[in-house]
């Protein structure tokens, strides 16, 4: 029986699974997939992810992460542009959770692939768990990081933002590619998209619009990718004569964007099992990696995951409130507009600040007393 159980193999699961064998835990790990895979995600890597993946060993250059030094705001003939405080890095996800997976398995955790958690029950003073082959797993401690997908039974609560729906694909973007070492926010009417490079030459477009607006245009792929290149000059201007490298988008329903774990039940919520943050921050891999540390070091030092929990909620909780806040005003039609034609480039660094997380939030994390 394995000392300690982690549920799901993206980046908060497999950071958990390095940090717990690194520690001397007997660590297994189940990942429904049976091999490398993309997922929604916008994939810019904060200086935060950064240094928590250097500090699981891997190396982000020699894996052909892209440099991200400037955003750009666009919206409708308006833009507003400014230098990034610090260099991003932008690579797929297929490609980075694989090699944080292989830290793990270096690390001496075992990860078995294409296994599906189906239940999870208290099971005397540990944890029961079924998978989709039958098989029942007993555990002492469980770590659950399945992303945005919830486990039956442990469905989190909506979050004050839950009316989006999340589309990504990549492209070839057409002729020279002047998009270079810009991340691009595309402003359209209820939603907005980001647009960046990664590895390999594509341009990954991630996009979020609202339920209803969707509907409106008769819930179609096709018909939305008009609606983005009629109402976005900048973003059509993009993808004239560019290629799509996937024959459908990725799609994703009911995020529950601004939700902040409050209460554990017992189990070590990690990622976006923990807390959801807006996808236009380029923070929500920042938030997998730095809770995963965090779980396992209060794990270690013998406290519970209901301690945990609410430490970590205290320590995110402002930081989502504001995301939160800052992404309902980019898809509702005043707030938005107001945002595309007055937003500064100070007043976008200030904002982009404010969604990271605090420097004594990443540096107190030993002090266990809190």
């Amino acid at each position: 029986m394995p000392s300690v159980l982690v549920i799901g193999g993206g980046l908060a699961g497999a950071a958990a699974a390095t940090h717990l064998a690194r520690a001397g835990c007997e660590v297994l790990l189940l990942e429904r997939e049976r091999g490398p895979h993309d997922k929604v995600c916008g994939e810019f890597l904060s200086f935060e992810a950064q240094d928590e993946l250097r500090d699981l060993g891997v190396d982000l250059q020699a894996l052909g992460a892209v440099p991200i030094n400037r955003v750009a705001l666009a919206y409708k003939q308006a833009e507003t542009a400014t230098p990034l405080d610090f260099t991003g890095l932008s690579l797929s996800r297929r490609v980075l959770d694989e090699a944080v997976l292989a830290r793990a398995i270096a690390a001496g955790a075992q990860v078995r692939r294409g296994v599906r958690a189906t239940t999870l029950e208290r099971s005397g003073g540990g944890w029961s768990v079924t998978t989709d082959t039958g098989e029942t797993i007993k555990a002492q401690a469980v770590f659950l990081a399945t992303g945005k997908h919830d486990l039956r039974g442990w469905r989190r609560p909506s979050g004050p933002q839950p009316d989006l729906l999340g589309f990504k694909i990549y492209w070839r973007l057409a002729g020279p590619c002047s998009l270079g070492s810009t991340v691009e926010l595309h402003l359209f009417p209820s939603g907005y998209a980001g647009l960046q490079m990664v590895e390999g030459g594509r341009a990954n477009l991630c996009l979020v619009v609202h339920k209803a607006a969707f509907a409106a245009l008769g819930g179609k792929w096709e018909a939305l990718v008009t609606h983005l290149r009629e109402t976005c000059p900048s973003l059509a201007a993009r993808l004239s004569g560019a290629a799509p490298c996937l024959p459908r988008p990725l799609a994703i329903a009911a995020i529950p964007y601004g939700l902040v774990q409050r209460h554990s039940e017992g189990v070590w919520r990690l990622g976006d099992q923990a807390a959801v943050i807006p996808s236009f921050t380029g923070e929500g891999m920042s938030l997998a990696l730095h809770s995963a540390r965090h779980a396992v070091e209060w794990f270690e030092a013998g406290r519970s995951a209901e301690d945990y929990q609410r430490k970590l909620a205290r320590d995110l909780a402002g930081q989502v409130r504001r995301s939160t806040l800052a992404s309902r005003a980019l898809v509702a039609p005043i707030p938005q507009g107001l945002i595309g034609r007055l937003l500064t480039p100070m007043l976008m660094r200030r904002t982009l600040r404010t969604t990271r997380i605090r420097p004594s939030v990443r540096a107190g994390l030993a002090d266990l007393s809190s």
